[in-house]
């Protein structure tokens, strides 16, 4: 037997009934201005708010933030709203498609065209640290660096593309995230052994039972890993 349940349907609730999650961005004027608007026109929401439910006739605002804080200023009893599931990812994608989060991307995954249109982005952003950065030169280092092994966007640094530790890679640290591999047993390409961190040279190192790693130096452990069959 099926669960009713509410999940998907477009609802006309009372605004008392509902919780607001996250702070409203927009200024007091773009607020104010909007809900008379509303008001004229008859106070209705055509642009529905999204919400879960939290508990019996109990809802949060989970995306169109923007609408409910109209509403609440224009004064408004109910208002239309669609119902989503509970789960965060349903969130995080009203959030993004409502344009109130910008979602991260996946660093460790991502292909040259996202990596160049992120860091775009984030270029263009009021006050940007990155203002200046050439963004082929740092789209190119960081796709082919080894991000699929990295722990941490603090790899990045050590590309020397020209966005260091402090402000820039802070910046950075908003817009992508990691979800690392397990580095393989046997890896031998140079140019990507020289990229990765000695903490995990040596981890490979010891994996291979390579005899002295712990006294060798970056570029001997290289060689050392890069001549194992």
């Amino acid at each position: 037997m099926s669960i009713l349940t509410d999940t998907g349907n477009l609802m006309f609730l009372y605004l008392d009934e509902i919780a607001i999650g996250q702070p409203v961005t927009a200024s007091e004027f773009e607020i104010q201005s909007t809900a008379k608007l509303l008001e004229s026109s008859g106070g209705r929401n055509w642009v529905p708010i999204i919400v879960r439910e939290v508990s019996s006739d109990r809802y949060e605002v989970i995306g169109n933030t923007f609408v409910y804080a109209v509403a609440e200023a224009a004064g408004i009893e109910r208002v239309w709203c669609i119902v989503a599931d509970s789960s965060d990812m349903s969130a995080d994608v009203s959030r993004a498609l409502a344009q109130e989060e910008v979602p991260k991307l996946n660093l460790s995954i991502a292909t040259r065209t996202e990596i160049v249109a992120a860091l775009r982005y984030i270029i263009q952003q009021p006050q940007s640290p990155l203002k200046g950065l050439q963004l082929s030169v740092a789209a190119n280092r960081i796709e082919e660096a080894p991000r699929a092994y990295w722990k941490s966007l603090d790899a990045i640094a050590d590309l020397k593309c020209g966005i260091t530790k402090g402000k820039k890679l802070d910046m950075l640290k908003q817009y992508f995230y990691l979800t690392p591999q397990p580095l393989p047993e046997i890896l031998t390409e140079p140019a990507l052994l020289m990229q990765l961190s000695m903490a995990d040279l040596k981890k490979m190192a010891k994996a291979r039972k390579i005899s002295g790693y712990t006294q060798l130096k970056k570029q001997d452990l290289v060689e050392r890993l890069s001549a194992q069959e």
